[in-house]
């Protein structure tokens, strides 16, 4: 059991504790999430029965909103639960259906189920995203179980896109989906899923069988299973994790394995980090590269410290996480078993020992202790013949010099402390013993160790028992000692004084690192999230360029390669857009070459900035360029690591950028292929056929017209005036899509005030020909408003919804033209007794070339008059949505126009 691991030396951690004391704090509702890896594996249904077994227990239960899509088994499980009833919102003429949040607060249930977590809610909701309506109910202490596809995380987004060329629209922030007390994962084989949409139980079977060709593919489904298993399990392995924490339970668990590579100035280190990334590859694995700062690293020398950074650095570019902690040089081995212990790590990878057995016998071997006190944890000790040719190589850009090594002034304060605690201390003399007389030096030690380090303190030590034994021991104002506990006091004062200098010193050094981290990570923090914060690549740049000027107090340019492959100045602050000749021959070769060039770089020195590559994993990416009107070295040591950081961030941003762009590029690409091949299918249809038709009569006329009787040739030359005008109208269509597409027809409305009966009875002159056979019902009051309209482009949309109407609809049966007014607009629709149109092609069917197949008969048409239709009337300022009638079968679409504000005074004519 757990508790049987727990480890009473060990202390919770607090972060855990935090999170635990805020959940019990805010009384939140808890969220359970069944998630899929694609639409039909079964989430609803899996939510239902476990509702239907928490209800068994006495849970009060309610749905808030089920979508069952049709699926009999699911709306069946629906049966026996109570259902909240939704609210109805009027959009676009259509009335939606959304959850009532309201209504389920105040009738506050111990569980509500929410189906779609990543669903938008229709305009005029409270929230925009059923998410947020989520985020409400648990907030008011209500538990949600709610579903959601692995395919609307919006960290997998351009993942998911990469893999189905498909961009998700509806996406769900991580933190929601990190927030869940419970994640079930629904699965599902490929197999079973795709046999399940030809059995019709995901899709209605015109739907599936696009589905399997495009996004249902076997290959796809199982990149999409991988993606829902692993970020399941992410999200498993966390909460264990922070399960762990809060308990002070001693790990490890080995649920899932977990690397940790201890790094340090060793030129070997980058071997390590290397191996560690092998290892993780083989064990799929997360893996995290420490290194445990200690006193010694003051003293490392700055080629050591940039090794160091860059093998962090590497470790981040390999996908890995780069951790630095402080500690002991004397319990490097037990700090670096905390962190094992404390983050659930299984495996710890460290370097083979190169000092000399003297050195490990004197000092201690972090090898050997690391080995002896893993406990569970594998430890893997790499020998260095394995990764000596993994170093890091140096720096090639020239530092600035660090400040000289020697400095009077804390020497100086050093001697004025002393001073004054021998002047406070005579004073204090004919009223405190000796034994006291040390503490006010002690102070004085103290300070100046915290002040200017351990060198000046040391040397405060010294003058302080100088002249503690001069001032205050017998014989007075002299060095020499008389009495024995005189000896042994001013010995002993002296190495106290030297220990706490040595201490209060290493206090301050550890300060002082933990200052410049806390900033450097505030930098980056900074930076990052203002990278995070925009999307264009121009605003990147913009971004990039200033905050790494602010930060450095430099001049910055960022470069970036044309089509051409030839690199320009995209970008700088501040702004300037030229380069001189040894600028720009310096960035080509930064560019071409992967390595620094110009002012303190080993390549044309001489240049008057400074250019570095910023790489990504794919590689290079662009060139930034650095200047400062200051003589000598750009950068200090510190500055350039930082500067390091900067740069890997910047460059990821743009990469994310240019993987949007190409994703977008693609799906631009797909669609163009799409609409090609829609319109040659259109075109070999639509306009052999009424060819066909012509040329038949047309020969028939030619060969046999003296034989042929008046009422035949009348009929064959009908036959041709009738797929002439057909033609024509598949032309016209195409003119007309054409001028919306490319966003003419915005501009070319001639908008006057017109009534409405008169451009409908003109549209049904129009049409009489495609019309015959069918009643037509027309109820248009005579006080309609007059309304602002093109009435070419109206009586137009008007037409084509009429012959779209007499397509679909059956013989003798009735088209209804029906207008009315409601508040400030006008509604027109036009109603048919066809078959309906399907509710997942609702919106689609204003898409350009989309055609609902409704039987096997193949009717006329290229699927473009709809998408005309929204195109014009959305021009002219109106609405147009697709619906079903209510009262029978059929389509209704309904057009909705303002009323104008004010209408013009027109004179009479007459």
């Amino acid at each position: 059991m757990a508790n049987d691991r727990r480890d009473p030396d060990r202390r919770p951690s607090p972060e855990a504790l935090l999170k635990a004391a805020q959940r019990e704090e805010t009384r939140a509702g808890k969220l359970k999430i069944f998630v899929g890896s694609a639409p039909g594996v079964g989430k609803t249904y899996e939510m239902l029965r476990t509702a239907h077994a928490r209800a068994k227990d006495g849970y009060d239960i309610v749905a808030g909103v089920v979508e069952t899509h049709g699926r009999n088994e699911t709306a069946a499980l629906l049966e026996g639960l109570e259902i909240v009833p939704h609210k109805h919102i009027t959009y676009r003429g259509r009335r939606l259906e959304e959850m009532d949040i309201d209504a389920i607060i105040e009738r506050r249930p111990q569980i509500v189920l929410v189906d779609e977590l990543a669903h938008t809610n229709a305009s005029g909701s409270r929230h925009p995203k059923r998410y947020m309506d989520v985020e409400e109910l648990l907030d008011n202490g209500i538990d949600v179980y709610t579903t959601v596809n692995i395919q609307h995380i919006e960290s997998l987004n351009d993942v998911v896109a990469q893999i189905t060329r498909v961009r998700v629209r509806e996406t769900v922030p991580d933190a929601i989906f990190d927030r869940a007390d419970a994640v079930e994962l629904i699965d599902l084989t490929p197999e079973d899923l795709i046999a399940r949409l030809r059995d019709g139980k995901v899709y209605v079977a015109k739907q599936a069988t696009r589905a399997l060709k495009h996004f249902f593919s076997p290959a796809n489904l199982t990149a999409l299973r991988e993606l829902a298993l692993r970020r399941t399990a992410e999200q498993v392995d966390e909460q264990l994790l922070t399960q762990m924490q809060a308990g002070a339970i001693e790990g490890p668990w080995a649920a899932g394995e977990r690397i940790l590579v201890c790094v340090s100035e060793d030129p070997r280190s980058a071997g390590l980090v290397r191996y560690a990334k092998r290892l993780a590859d083989r064990l799929h694995a997360p893996w995290t590269a420490l290194y445990i700062e200690c006193r010694r690293g003051s003293e490392l020398s700055e080629e050591q410290r940039d090794r160091i950074a860059d093998t962090l650095r590497l470790a981040q570019g390999m996908k890995g996480e780069a951790v630095t902690i402080p500690g002991s040089e004397r319990r490097v081995a037990d700090d670096a078993i905390g962190y094992a212990q404390a983050n659930n790590i299984t495996h710890i990878v460290i370097g083979k020992s190169s000092r000399s057995r003297w050195f490990e016998i004197l000092n201690g071997s972090v090898v050997h202790e690391l080995v002896r006190r893993a406990g569970n944890i594998s430890v893997h000790v790499i020998a260095g013949e394995q990764i000596a040719g993994g170093a890091i190589a140096k720096k090639t850009v020239k530092t600035a010099q660090p400040a000289p090594a020697f400095n009077y002034r804390p020497y100086g304060v050093s001697v004025l402390a002393v001073a004054a605690s021998v002047g406070f201390g005579l004073a204090l003399w004919p009223w405190i013993r000796i034994e006291n007389i040390d503490l006010v030096f002690l102070a004085a030690i103290v300070g100046v160790a915290v002040r200017f380090g351990l060198w000046p303190s040391l040397f405060t030590s010294v003058l302080s028992t100088l002249c503690y034994n001069f001032f205050f021991t017998d014989p007075y104002y002299t060095l020499l000692v008389s009495r024995p506990t005189d000896v042994i006091a001013v010995i002993f004062f002296g190495i106290v004084a030297i220990v706490v200098s040595h201490v209060a010193a290493r206090a301050r050094i550890q300060a002082v690192a933990a200052m410049g981290r806390a900033r450097t990570t505030e930098s980056l923090y900074t930076f990052s999230r203002k990278l995070a914060g925009v999307g264009t690549l121009d605003d990147v740049l913009w971004v990039a360029a200033y905050q790494t000027a602010l930060m450095l107090k430099v001049q910055v340019v960022l470069l970036l390669p044309e089509q051409d492959g030839a690199i320009t100045v995209k970008s700088g602050y501040p702004p300037e857009d030229m380069l001189d000749d040894s600028d720009l021959a310096a960035a080509n070769w930064a560019w071409k070459n992967d390595r620094p060039a110009g002012r303190g770089a080993d390549t044309l020195p001489g240049a008057r900035r400074l250019f570095l590559p910023m790489r990504t994993g794919r590689g290079v990416v662009g060139i930034v360029g650095i200047d400062s009107d200051k003589p000598g070295p750009l950068l200090t040591p510190d500055q350039r690591r930082l500067l390091d950081a900067l740069i890997d961030q910047a460059a990821l941003a743009i990469e994310r950028v240019h993987l949007v762009e190409d994703m977008d590029r693609a799906q631009r690409t797909i669609e163009t292929d799409r609409l090609r091949s829609a319109l040659l299918t259109s075109i070999s249809h639509d306009l052999k056929t009424p060819l066909a038709a012509i040329m038949g009569a047309a020969g028939t006329l030619k060969e046999f017209a003296p034989a042929l009787d008046d009422q035949a040739k009348a009929e064959l030359l009908g036959t041709v005036i009738d797929e002439s005008e057909r033609l024509n109208r598949f032309i016209a269509n195409l003119l007309d899509m054409t001028r919306i597409e490319s966003g003419a027809i915005s501009t070319e409305p001639q908008l006057g005030l017109h009534y409405v009966g008169d451009i409908v009875g003109s549209a049904l002159k129009r049409a009489r020909k495609m019309t015959v056979g069918h009643e037509i019902d027309i109820d248009i009051p005579s006080d309609l408003p007059m309304l602002r309209l093109d009435p070419v482009l109206f009586e137009q949309v008007l037409f084509n919804l009429l012959d779209n109407a007499a397509k679909y609809a059956p013989a003798e049966s009735a088209i209804v033209i029906r207008g009315r007014e409601n508040e400030d607009f006008v509604v027109l629709q036009i109603m048919d007794e066809g078959p309906g149109i399907p509710p997942q092609d609702l919106e689609r069917v204003f898409d350009t070339f989309y055609r609902v197949a409704k039987s096997d008969q193949v009717r006329a048409g290229t699927g473009l008059g709809l998408s005309i239709c929204r195109g014009f009337i959305e021009a002219m300022g109106g609405t147009i949505s697709a619906g079903n009638r209510t009262d029978r079968s059929g389509a209704v679409f309904t057009i909705t126009m303002p009323v104008p504000s004010e209408e013009p005074f027109l004179d009479n004519p007459t």
